[in-house]
């Protein structure tokens, strides 16, 4: 799996899984990746299948459908991750604020993409989540979050607060955390917080660890789920779910 550091323009390409039910989606998705360079190692037809690819190839990236016969995408990512930790698993969906990507986010997976995505920037979003970074941006991450913390949340929603304790965090780093939730990048908690932007991401990687949290997406779930952070009336978007422009925002903790 490759890790995450400083982008330097030469990360190694990330080999990526693709999993749906639709033949001609899969054939599509590997058509747009391989034109960019982007290695296919495999294609799965339903969440088992998937599993046991993954399993078999070990991908950097696994494109997930939700909604698939046998085994669904969210079952798979919950087995996939508890198998391979280091793996990234983006979900690949029709609905933009879907219950099942909700859950999916709790169970790790690290971002979302409706299948009408452009070519490019499908292929942005499978480089970004390559490195380790969440494909959300905080801001759409939080509308999702506050949509299903909200009581809206479908049958099939579990907790990822159950599983953590804030009070391994410091102050300082509850105060951050509490920032995360409400959608600010490094950057913006840096000017907020008067601090560096590198003292910032010490305590972003702290509360990672602490908290056993794959990514920001994970922890503004988490400052929900645990009442740290309470749904708000939405303010207008400062971003929009696009790997490109997040790749540029974004800094990495």
């Amino acid at each position: 799996m490759t890790k995450p550091g400083p982008a330097t323009g030469t990360e190694p390409t990330p080999r990526v899984l693709i999993a749906d039910d639709q033949d001609l989606v899969r054939t599509g998705l590997r058509m747009i990746l391989t034109a960019r360079g982007i290695t296919v190692a495999g294609e799965a037809a339903d969440g088992a299948e998937a599993l046991a690819e993954a399993r078999r190839l070990r991908p950097d990236v696994v494109l997930m459908d939700i909604r698939m016969p046998n085994v669904d995408g969210l079952q798979a990512t919950r087995q996939i991750l508890r198998h391979l930790p280091d793996c990234r698993v983006i979900m690949l969906t029709t609905f933009d604020l879907d219950c099942y990507v909700y859950d999916a986010l709790a169970a790790g997976a690290s971002g979302f993409l409706l299948k009408d995505v452009t070519p490019a920037h499908l292929a942005a979003a499978v480089r970004l989540v390559g490195t380790g970074d969440a494909l959300l941006a905080p801001s759409i991450t939080r509308r999702l979050v506050e949509k299903f913390t909200s009581g809206d949340r479908g049958p099939h929603t579990t907790s990822l607060a159950i599983h953590r304790d804030l009070t391994a965090l410091t102050p300082r780093e509850l105060e951050v955390l509490t920032f995360m939730g409400h959608g600010l990048s490094n950057a913006e908690l840096a000017d907020t917080l008067t601090l560096s932007e590198a003292t910032v991401k010490t305590h972003v990687a702290r509360i990672f660890a602490k908290l056993t949290l794959r990514d920001r997406a994970q922890a503004v779930v988490l400052a929900y789920e645990t009442g740290l952070v309470t749904p708000q009336p939405a303010p207008p978007d400062r971003d929009q779910p696009d790997a490109t422009s997040q790749h540029s925002r974004q800094t990495r903790p």
